[in-house]
């Protein structure tokens, strides 16, 4: 839509106040998220106080199957196992 900016502004009276466009709600067509909050989404907790709430994780020791690439640090399998090398074994991610 094109703006005349040469056109009289409406007088401090004739504008609508915040309060009245926050009761009108969202404009149509309008997303309630945001362009750039798009790609992270968020999750609402509900306002909770979660700091003394413990999580119960298991950890797995290395299977017989699996390594440690040497480079990267991130237990594989053996099958992506590139080469062995004086300081341990290489994965394929990092060996290419």
């Amino acid at each position: 839509m094109a703006t005349d900016y040469d056109a009289p502004r409406k007088s401090e009276e004739e504008a609508e106040s915040i309060e009245a466009l926050k009761e009108r709600g969202p404009a149509k067509g309008a997303s309630g998220i945001d362009s750039e909050d798009a790609d992270n989404p968020s999750f609402n907790i509900g306002g909770s106080d979660l700091s003394d709430v413990e999580l119960d994780v298991v950890v797995l020791p290395q299977q017989d199957d699996e390594f440690t690439c040497v480079s990267c640090f991130l237990v594989r399998h053996r099958s992506q196992m590139a080469e062995e090398t004086d300081l341990g074994p290489v994965c394929a991610e990092c060996a290419g």
